[in-house]
């Protein structure tokens, strides 16, 4: 099996023959919460949906800002398709965190929540929004308009991402879906890459310990940047780039700022006796 959205760490766990393309929740959110003390951020406030993935990135988030030596000095859990961040976003101003890490589903839950930072007065540009790549995606930007200026986030593939595959990717794709490609796209791609890859060097074999043993450590370049299939976990390694949302030419697009190269799934590594 090949994963190529699904982003909770455990899941390439439950079989051995399974291999992840996508990411994972904290190898995006561990890596952000690190950086961001490492990059002058001493206290943060978490806010994160109340399911699974939100778990996940509230844990990773943590665990990454306070290993690198920051302070977590609240935290609440929302619910789901809530459609009113309002109450959740005042808790957190009352507090007055020098950051906000957020993890909200994509769709229109960016937008309301966008709607309530404007509406309590919480200026990203005096306290750091941060957060997973859904929070200011091209649909989430779109919705929010400049309130979004400056919103931090990590992530492994942005459609802006400068290299000459990834225009050649971008172009070819905006020429037959009429429409960006996201997250979700290049994940597909690089399934398929993923899929034909194994099949050469096994031989053509489809059995599924062909298949597995011939995907374990494969490596090729992908539109986001360098990717492999990590031998002993079959997770993905690539990097994990910051971005800041940033008006250029008029668009908010989402720059960045940072790469953080070859970045493992830490939850597995943390399993390691």
């Amino acid at each position: 099996m090949v994963v190529m959205n699904a982003a909770t760490a455990i899941i390439t766990t439950k079989s051995p023959y399974m291999a992840r393309v996508s990411f994972t929740v904290p190898q995006l959110n561990q890596t952000l919460g690190t950086w961001a003390e490492q990059n002058g951020l001493k206290n943060a406030y978490t806010m994160v949906v109340d399911y699974g993935p939100g778990i996940d990135a509230e844990a990773a988030f943590q665990k990454g800002f306070k290993e690198a030596g920051g302070d977590i000095v609240g935290s609440v859990r929302m619910a789901v398709q809530n459609p009113d961040f309002s109450a959740y976003v005042q808790r957190a101003k009352d507090i007055d965190p020098q950051g906000i890490f957020i993890m909200i589903p994509g769709g229109a839950q960016p937008s309301a929540f966008g709607k309530a930072l404007a509406e309590r007065g919480i200026d990203p540009t005096k306290i750091e929004i941060l957060g997973q790549a859904e929070i200011a995606d091209e649909h989430a930007l779109a919705s929010m308009g400049d309130i979004a200026l400056g919103i931090i986030t990590a992530g492994h593939y942005d459609y802006n991402h400068k290299s000459k595959l990834n225009e050649e990717f971008v172009k070819a794709y905006t020429a037959e879906f009429k429409r960006n490609p996201d997250f979700f796209s290049v994940g597909g791609y690089d399934g398929a890459r993923l899929i034909d890859e194994a099949l050469r060097k096994s031989g053509g074999k489809t059995d599924g310990e062909s298949l597995i043993a011939a995907a374990k450590g494969l490596a090729w370049e992908s539109p986001r940047g360098p990717i492999s299939i990590d031998p002993e976990t079959r997770d993905i390694v690539q990097n994990v780039y910051i971005r800041k949302v940033e008006k250029v030419d008029g668009k908010l697009i989402n720059v960045e700022i940072a790469t953080i190269p070859n970045v493992k799934d830490p939850y597995k590594a943390a399993m390691k006796p």
